[in-house]
């Protein structure tokens, strides 16, 4: 394992109910480490926040299991926050563990969203994963920090509730950050940072559980983060898209996948407590309108442009 030359570190623990010797391993080789094990699974986006609360620090690093990362990452990451006080989170590059020469899929460079909330990244765009040829090692704002591995200020984290506990896994970092953006921060990432990630370690890419939570999770985003006009407006050629995709998977043999995306819609569908109670939260919150946040959006449909005109990364998307 290589050591990290960042010193000035607490290391939280939070174990939602393992069934593996990861803990006792962890108690035996890394005494210093706190440890908060949980009675049952609370999903990642409830266990970060336990975490959170137990924290001291004046930064939050969110960091997943399945990662090594180099031995100086952390310091470019704090320079980030400690260089601008609107900058509210900020995340390193992160490769992929198995090919180092390959983006990871959750975050690559840096995470951007369409106005449909279908999420992109530099460097990754749906399945396509691109080669890390330095092409994104500039630092710039993004739309979100992967859930991954990023730091954020722990009172605005506090201040906003943490990440919402109903979507409890997949799109919460993306939530977070929409919310930091109404509250008028930004989110960059930073390149000379490096990170490599296993992906899938806790549910696999080609889980039909990962692709409900990431169509539900996503859906709600755009019902409840919107204005409710544009909510209005833009849920309807998403449902759409929504019907297309399910259909697609079914028709291509993945048919535990396509019922996965119409469990998606009929959870929405049957939960309008939740998304009344996440539109009142979002309206509390909110210091501007849609048409700044849509700046760093990308105004036109990512389906549309990877799936019909065949754009394949991010370079080719930007020129649009």
């Amino acid at each position: 394992m290589k050591l990290c030359s960042y010193e000035n570190l607490e290391i939280i623990l939070v174990d939602n109910y393992s069934s593996d010797d990861s803990v006792s391993f962890v108690q035996k080789n890394y005494p210093y480490v706190c440890i908060i094990q949980n009675s049952e699974n609370h999903g990642f986006a409830e266990g970060c926040n336990i975490g959170s609360q137990q924290a001291k620090g004046k930064y939050l690093l969110i960091l997943n299991n399945d990662t090594i990362h180099e031995p100086d990452w952390i310091l470019p990451l704090v320079n980030i926050l400690e260089s601008d006080s609107t900058i509210s989170s900020v995340q390193p590059k992160i490769l992929n563990f198995h090919n180092r020469q390959l983006f990871d899929y959750a975050g690559a460079s840096g995470g951007f969203m369409d106005m449909f909330c279908f999420p992109f990244s530099r460097g990754r765009i749906f399945d396509t994963v691109e080669m890390d040829k330095g092409q994104y090692d500039d630092p710039i704002e993004i739309f979100w920090a992967s859930g991954t591995a990023f730091l954020t200020r722990k009172d605005l984290f506090l201040e906003t509730g943490g990440f919402d506990e109903d979507l409890f896994a997949h799109m919460e970092e993306i939530d977070y950050h929409w919310k930091c953006k109404l509250m008028e921060y930004r989110i960059f990432v930073q390149p000379s940072s490096v990170i490599y990630h296993m992906g899938g370690a806790t549910l696999q890419y080609s889980s039909p559980e990962k692709t409900y939570l990431n169509h539900r999770n996503s859906f709600l985003l755009l019902l409840t983060n919107y204005s409710f006009i544009n909510s209005v407006i833009l849920s309807i050629p998403r449902f759409m898209m929504e019907l297309l995709s399910a259909f697609r998977d079914l028709f291509s043999k993945r048919t535990d996948h396509g019922i996965a995306q119409f469990r998606a819609l009929w959870w929405i569908i049957s939960h309008p407590g939740i998304v009344m109670k996440r539109r009142r939260k979002t309206k509390k919150i909110r210091m501007l309108k849609d048409a700044d946040i849509m700046v760093n959006m990308y105004r036109r449909s990512l389906v549309f442009d990877y799936f019909v005109l065949k754009m394949k990364s991010y370079t080719e998307i930007l020129r649009k």
